[in-house]
């Protein structure tokens, strides 16, 4: 990169059309991404942003990373962590005065099996689904919504135009067009009427009862051995999808909305997500994670449903899950952060979503000089809150124990910035849609004083908004 610093092309619109309004006009683009927060502007939910028609797209499996532009690819062997990293300073942009967060760059996701790049793990377990374990598109045009002020943009970064001169007037062109598909009157569409029917044909785990609870049990006798002192382990679920995917996505957005939601339209892949929970959060060098531990199902009964958050709130095993993972993720946030800066500022506080009660918890810290978003992702990926403690034992054992690769569930979805800037979610309560299959995968921490059926009911409980979406009963061993 030159010593000029470059700068986005931002402007605000109004009226702006909602956020499900607007996205009908990209959910049949290429690439096509919703980032889409569905709850409590004044928190966690401020921002959505949404594009498609990227000017790069980077996939890998291992170490073959495939960068195409245009109609031209690229294949690179390397780690895909560090390609990301060279595509976002290769067109980095200052965003200092910016109103929002994400002002261009890419959006993708990060799969729980980018974990064998950075720590040495056993590969036993079969990988059925063949995605990208990287895939990442990369946008010189977003549309932004800050929800707390009611106030909308359009922020263009004129790349891949790297002539200044060049890169400006390509902005300010790619500006006019988005403001011409939002407001040009043949770009109007009918609302998607979604039927209240079955999305799917029938419903089947990769587990049968017996045999997640006798995993869980297997986990149990671990802790008990001493090699851990907790690890989630999942079950994965699939069907036959008879809808397009997002109107899926639709449909759990009504059912269970979510700070951390997402819609990603990709090639051979789509993901569906209502994802509760922040992985990991840079904006400039400021640092945050919030780990979620401690699950309880809501109650139509309002008593009941009050006593169920109560109960959370005041059971020592939940806690005591909760942090532990505190301090795992204080410990990978030291190992990038500034000395004395990492601190907890939520302490296990109960979070309420349509259909669970969560316990949360936030850490914070200050990158250190030298450091960047790559480098956090280095020292923290995967999330401790989906894979154990410690990490690297606890991920041997999911290896073990799950039998089939995680792939993009308990990875991560969301923003890296060409400002340095990220925003990434666990994913979690999401679904995976290949070849006309819907996949999701639920789990939960297994501690020493974990009961195994009760643990098989909690992944039930996770899974209610998912399968609620699909509105099918369970089939076969589960």
């Amino acid at each position: 990169m030159t010593g000029i610093l470059r700068y986005p092309i931002i402007e605000e619109i109004h009226p702006a059309p909602s956020t499900l309004e607007a996205f009908k006009l990209f959910r049949n683009d290429p690439y096509c991404f919703f980032l889409d927060s569905g709850m409590d502007p004044h928190k966690l939910g401020r921002y959505s942003f949404m594009g498609s028609d990227p000017f790069i797209v980077l996939s890998s499996r291992q170490k073959r990373c495939v960068i195409t532009r245009g109609t031209e690819e690229t294949h690179v062997d390397a780690s895909p962590f560090d390609v990301l990293g060279s595509l976002i300073e290769e067109y980095r942009i200052e965003s200092s005065s910016s109103p929002v967060p994400f002002v261009g760059g890419g959006v993708g996701y990060l799969s729980y099996d980018l974990c064998h790049f950075i720590e040495r793990l056993p590969v036993t377990v079969v990988d059925d689904l063949q995605l990208p374990e990287c895939y990442f598109a990369f946008y010189d045009v977003v549309l932004a919504y800050d929800h707390l002020e009611g106030k909308t943009y359009i922020i263009s970064t004129g790349f891949p135009e790297l002539v200044e001169e060049e890169r400006m007037v390509r902005a300010g062109n790619r500006v006019n067009e988005m403001k011409s598909r939002l407001t040009g009157d043949g770009n109007s569409e009918a609302g998607t009427m979604i039927t209240a029917g079955p999305a799917a044909a029938g419903l089947t785990g990769g587990f049968t009862h017996e045999g997640y609870v006798s995993a869980v049990e297997k986990a149990r006798q671990y802790i008990i051995a001493g090699d851990i002192f907790e690890v989630n382990i999942s079950q994965r679920f699939e069907a036959e999808l008879t809808i397009v995917p997002y109107d899926l996505y639709q449909r759990l957005r009504r059912i269970n909305p979510a700070p951390f939601a997402s819609y990603l339209g990709f090639d051979d892949v789509a993901i569906v997500s209502a994802s509760p929970e922040r992985f990991i959060r840079l904006k400039g060098d400021h640092v945050e994670t919030r780990p979620i531990k401690g699950t309880r199902p809501r109650d139509r009964d309002p008593e009941r449903d009050q006593a169920l958050a109560r109960e959370l709130l005041n059971s020592p095993k939940d806690r005591a899950e909760n942090i532990m993972i505190v301090d795992l993720e204080r410990n990978d946030l030291g190992r990038v952060c500034r000395y004395g800066t990492v601190r907890v500022t939520e302490l296990a506080i109960l979070e309420v979503f349509p259909t669970v009660f969560h316990l949360t918890s936030t850490v914070e810290g200050r990158l250190r000089k030298g450091k960047n978003a790559v480098d956090l992702l280095k020292a923290t990926f995967p999330g401790g809150s989906i894979t154990g403690a410690p990490k690297v034992r606890s991920m041997e054992i999911i290896d073990e124990l799950e039998p089939t690769r995680r792939s993009v569930y308990t990875g991560s979805i969301g923003y890296m910035g060409f400002d340095g800037n990220l925003d990434l979610n666990i994913v979690i309560r999401t679904f995976i849609i290949k070849d006309g299959k819907a996949y999701f995968q639920v789990g939960g921490a297994v501690v020493y004083d974990s009961d195994p059926e009760e643990e098989y009911q909690e992944t039930l409980d996770k899974a209610r908004a998912l399968i609620n979406a699909l509105n099918i009963r369970a089939e076969g061993g589960d």
